[in-house]
């Protein structure tokens, strides 16, 4: 009898493959609604002088020729080995391409998650429970919430490059290149965070434990921070894997902002040269980067919450 964990994982995996499949099909499908002609964008562009007979022997080695249905299975096949295939644009294995991109999309996405949501528990915590306070920090939230990510990025920006010089305007140069990117995501994404955390602190703070808390002498810190603020993080938890998803597609936003390598400046290049094996690469590795995170969030959950290992 196969047992309830290996259930589950399989069962995971095959969300995952379908995941896979679903962002990979799409991805196919909108490449091919693109106007104008690969082999061309392969020969250099629009503006390309390539002869009729050059551009022909590009459909045929890179197979553009061929009915569309039998491009499409060919194109799952060779993901289905695991070959992500060759870059049109730059002649490279799209392996090495996006090897060489992801560390820096990886950073901006760690410090961007990691501020965003500390920025967020922070100003839930101190707020809760005190009207002056809360009907500020939610005027902030709003503004965070309707305005658009490359527009916060831009005031940044004009503010803090053009305007003050106190960080670097574009690429990727050291730290201090990765301090206005970072806070630019944060703030997309704290927001909501906030308002999300600050809805939990103060159900908890209504809850017989907290008085029985400051009946023994507790300060407010120690109640809202190690003991309200546990009980609000179930709902905080709920919504990390919608708002990590957030992130990953700000990112691209981001790094075209802010001129900075990564996967986000590799796709939008590949998507404006129909470079489909990268943009097949990008699609396929944020797809399983998506579901991983996915996973680890349900296992935590399950951990952090009994009720559910008492119903599994």
């Amino acid at each position: 009898m196969v047992s309830p964990s290996l259930r589950w994982l399989a069962q995971r995996a095959a969300h995952t493959l379908v995941v896979v499949w679903g962002a990979a099909t799409l991805t196919f499908i909108g490449l091919q609604l693109i106007p104008g002609d690969p082999a061309r964008a392969i020969a250099g562009g629009v503006q390309a002088t390539a002869s009729p007979a050059v551009l022909d022997l590009i459909r045929q080695e890179y197979g553009f020729d061929r009915p569309v249905l039998l491009q499409y299975l060919s194109y799952l096949a060779r993901l289905a080995r695991g070959d992500l295939g060759t870059s049109y644009q730059l002649n490279q294995p799209v392996s090495h391409v996006l090897a060489q991109q992801l560390w820096p999309t990886i950073q901006l996405a760690l410090v961007s998650a990691v501020l965003g949501f500390t920025l967020a528990i922070v100003v839930a915590t101190l707020t809760a429970g005190r009207p002056r306070p809360r009907s500020l920090a939610r005027l902030l939230e709003f503004v965070s919430l309707s305005m658009p990510t490359f527009w916060i990025g831009i005031l940044l920006l004009t503010f803090f490059s053009f305007k003050w010089q106190l960080f670097p305007v574009l690429g990727n140069r050291g730290i201090a290149s990765l301090v206005l990117p970072s806070i630019t995501l944060a703030v997309a994404i704290s927001g909501l965070l906030a308002q999300v955390t600050r809805d939990g602190i103060e159900r908890a703070l209504g809850q017989p434990f907290v008085l029985t808390t400051r009946a023994r002498g507790a300060g407010e810190s120690r109640v809202r921070f190690r003991h309200a603020l546990r009980h609000a993080a179930l709902p905080l938890l709920t919504l990390s894997g919608w708002i990590l998803g957030n992130l990953l597609g700000g990112i691209v936003v981001v790094e075209t902002v802010f001129a900075r390598q990564g996967l986000g400046q590799v796709l939008v290049s590949a998507v404006g040269g129909r470079d489909l094996p990268v943009v097949t690469g990008v699609v396929v590795v944020t797809s399983i980067t998506f579901s991983l995170i996915a996973i680890a969030l349900e296992q935590i959950y399950r951990v952090a919450d009994p009720r559910l290992k008492a119903s599994s």
